[in-house]
């Protein structure tokens, strides 16, 4: 008997407290887990109040809207606040009703912020405390866990929701200082401190993470995304404050660091629910262990449920199974070979009907139905943004076009105001004067000629007659801001044929222009041709500091292929001559590859294809043949040309309007 009643109160035990932890981490799983959107939705309420408040700029549009979203989120937390205060422990009950006051206070609050009765300060510090008294909430749910494993899980839980808040104050001060235009000094102060310290928290907490939660946080930290947020929060700590504001984009401050906020906030709900399995698991351990003397009856109860879960999963199996193969195969279909194909047809500028292309899966109106119109609306809202973004990127282009042409157009009429000027100057130093203004007009023309060969059209410069390689190559030194610096070596006895000239000396100009930007001020760049059977071939070499084989590995494979839209648009890469070399190589077949120099440099490689390479003898008279090039004076074109028999003229013409048009 005594025995019994030990086993008994060691049962009961037991008992009170497996199931006291699992009543905690029940609690935690239906009110914690169910804020995430709530804090989120906070902390933007917090932001937006904090620029509106801070100056003239403020969005109250967007403030009011970003309140709706709070409201909604908060609605559909709230009501697991009663449960949580009837079934959960004291402690938690209390931490409960704090927060919920908090939250009734919100609206006088939110009116006073309106009316201008509370301070940007105050609203600051009013927010503070409603996400403050979550994050407690959290810490006081994971502290008073009895399992130990659990309640570490849970306070690494609670941390990273600390940090943040830290990170998402941090930012709201941020946006406060962009919006108004400086940090003050106590702001300043804050911002550094806040930043340092979710650093160091996270930090901290990473080693202790549940293996899901610690994967993403990992993720999170070496993405680009956080170095570039790191890179501006050090900007905005290191600028004095009162100064004004550090030159950071609030747009891409606003963007980068809400994203990072919300993403932390779902690292701290993955920790929470694998803190939840762990106490819902450890509890139920427990119990297992006082239900043991029960094996035989458990064993049974488990028994017929495996045979009752079988017998209904053949009785399911035979109605269900054959219409979810059914489901899968034609939604495969239609996402391997339909989707593709239409995305295809509008890379080459087709117009798709959404309603036409996509015929609907029809499988009834049960739930396996309503899987496949879950299916039918995620296919169509798919295509349908990919029309909407295909008809953006068309417009963008015409006006993109449209600008470039007018450019154009302006260039060609000041290079022809110029001309008739030089030519009827005799004076050399205007007559100086106006080759510099000429060579810089060129050069005009050559980055207005980018935005049209980025836009896929073929540029207005055309020549009907071959032109000597030797002109070519140097109407591409005359588009080249250091031409000075260029020495052209002999050229074989060659010709470029009059479609292609254009595109090569735009092709060349980029090259020799990125040689001499990426080198020393003193330094030459050299240009030899040869000619081989498969082609010219050109090299240009520059003794900078060449690139590091990754940086070059890249750049050739884009210069391997024609980029296209998304390449030019994503990779945000500043050297854009790089992408018209592309461009212009595809359209060709010209082949181009950087390579490391000999000694300290880079040397560009360039293959003239042998469809666009004429020999000299295709001139019938030599007097007609065009002259590409204009610099600015005599002693530049000698020193630019070299010494090695490259001749120079005396003066460089711009083309003759009757060998080219355009």
């Amino acid at each position: 008997m005594i025995v019994l009643v030990l086993w008994l109160g060691f049962s009961s035990l037991s008992i009170y407290d497996g199931f006291y932890a699992t009543l905690v981490a029940q609690g935690v799983q239906d009110a914690s887990l169910s804020a995430g959107d709530s804090l989120v939705e906070l902390q933007q309420e917090r932001r937006l109040e904090m620029e509106r408040l801070s100056g003239p700029h403020g969005d109250s549009v967007a403030v009011g809207l970003q309140r709706k979203r709070t409201d909604q989120a908060l609605a559909r937390a709230r009501p697991n606040f009663d449960k949580l205060v009837v079934d959960a422990p004291d402690a938690i009950a209390s931490q409960v009703r704090a927060l919920d006051a908090l939250l009734a206070e919100l609206p006088q609050r939110r009116a006073g912020m309106d009316s201008g009765a509370v301070s940007r300060q105050e609203a600051f510090d009013f927010y503070n405390r409603l996400l403050g008294g979550w994050v407690d909430l959290f810490d006081t749910q994971a502290r008073i866990v009895p399992d130990l494993e659990a309640s570490q899980a849970g306070i690494a839980g609670s941390e990273v929701v600390r940090a943040a808040d830290e990170m998402s104050q941090a930012a709201s001060l941020g946006s406060a200082a962009l919006t108004s235009g400086q940090f003050g000094d106590i702001d300043h102060v804050t911002f550094a401190h806040r930043v340092g310290s979710y650093h160091a928290r996270l930090d901290t907490n990473l080693p202790v993470l549940e293996p899901g939660a610690a994967a993403l946080l990992r993720e999170l930290t070496t993405s680009a995304d956080w170095t570039r947020l790191s890179a501006l929060e050090n900007e905005l700590i290191e600028h004095p404050p009162r100064s004004g504001v550090a030159d950071v984009d609030a747009a891409e401050w606003e963007q980068i660091t809400a994203d990072l906020s919300e993403s932390l906030i779902e690292i701290a709900m993955q920790q929470a629910r694998e803190g939840v399995a762990l106490g819902l698991n450890n509890g139920d351990d427990r119990l297992l262990e006082v239900l043991a003397v029960s094996a035989a009856g458990l064993l049974a109860v488990l028994l017929g449920i495996v045979l009752a879960a079988r017998a209904a999963r053949s009785l399911v199996d035979r109605t269900l199974v054959s219409r979810l193969a059914s489901l899968r195969d034609d939604t495969l279909r239609l996402a391997h070979e339909r989707l593709p194909e239409i995305m295809s047809r509008l890379e080459r500028g087709e117009q798709v009907d959404v309603e036409a292309e996509l015929a609907p899966l029809e499988y009834g109106t049960d739930e396996i139905g309503q899987v496949a119109d879950a299916f039918n609306t995620a296919h169509h809202t798919a295509v349908a943004a990919a029309v909407q973004e295909n008809h953006a990127k068309a417009g963008f282009n015409k006006v993109f076009l449209g600008i470039a042409h007018r450019n154009q157009g302006l260039v060609h009429r000041q290079l022809k105001v110029l001309d008739r000027l030089e030519r009827n100057e005799e004076h050399p130093e205007r007559l100086a004067g106006l080759f510099e203004l000429d060579h810089l007009a060129t050069r005009a023309r050559r980055n207005a000629e980018n935005l049209v060969v980025l836009a896929g059209v073929r540029p207005g410069r055309k020549w009907r007659k071959p032109v000597r390689l030797a002109d070519v190559v140097r109407a591409a030194v005359a588009e080249t801001e250091h031409f000075d610096r260029i020495r052209v070596h002999r050229a074989p006895d060659l010709s470029v044929v009059g479609a292609a000239v254009g595109d090569v000396i735009h092709l060349l100009a980029e090259l020799m222009d990125n040689a001499t930007s990426y080198s020393a001020p003193s330094s030459q760049v050299h240009v030899y041709c040869g000619d081989t059977p498969r082609g010219v071939l050109l090299r240009i070499e520059d003794e900078g500091m060449g690139m590091r084989p990754a940086e070059r590995d890249e750049a050739n494979v884009l210069l391997a292929s024609k980029p296209s839209f998304e390449d030019i648009t994503l990779r945000g890469d500043s050297r854009l001559g790089l992408f018209v070399v592309a461009v212009l190589a595809s359209r060709r077949g010209i082949r181009v590859e950087l390579r490391e120099r000999a000694e300290e440099g880079t040397v560009a490689l360039v293959r003239l294809p042998t469809n666009i390479v004429a020999h000299e003898r295709l001139f019938e008279d030599r007097s007609e043949e065009p002259d590409l090039l204009r610099l600015p004076s005599t002693n530049a074109v000698e020193r630019s040309a070299g010494s090695d028999g490259a001749a120079a003229r005396p003066r460089w013409e711009r083309p003759r309007t009757d060998e080219r048009d355009g």
